[in-house]
């Protein structure tokens, strides 16, 4: 049962997502479109799956990465974790990742990776639809 917010309003009911019923954004193309790291991306088997786009200001998408795969550096505009499910990375500071572990970046911080030798399966969760810049 739902209880009044702060400001008295009542709050919105919870959002339901079917993980399966959210399409995986590379596939939706072809690949000829894709320009860059996401042509580069989709020949490598990479996919990402918006998963949540905004509900309750929350953004989460799941990227699945072959091994050897590397994210080159670039930051976001918003604050972001991410949570391993399979496999794991190398960033370019030396902190490794494998499964279950967590990493928390804040916006603009410049990082850039690259998946282990089982591919990195991995959640992205973003305080807002963040835009990215690559390095020069």
């Amino acid at each position: 049962m739902s209880e009044e917010s702060k400001d008295g309003s009542m709050p919105q009911g919870p959002v339901a997502i079917k993980y399966d019923e959210v399409p995986w954004d590379i596939g939706r193309r072809p690949v000829k479109e894709l320009t860059g790291l996401m042509k580069k991306a989709a020949e490598m088997g990479a996919k990402r799956k918006k998963v949540i786009t905004g509900q309750a200001g929350f953004y989460m998408n799941r990227s699945v990465m072959p091994a050897g795969f590397r994210v080159p550096v670039h930051s976001h505009s918003h604050d972001e974790f991410f949570v391993v499910m399979e496999g794991g990375c190398t960033f370019d500071d030396g902190i490794e990742l494998g499964k279950g572990d967590c990493i928390v970046f804040y916006a603009k911080y410049r990082y850039g990776f690259t998946c282990g030798p089982e591919g990195m399966d991995f959640m992205t969760i973003r305080t807002g639809e963040a835009t990215y810049q690559m390095e020069e």
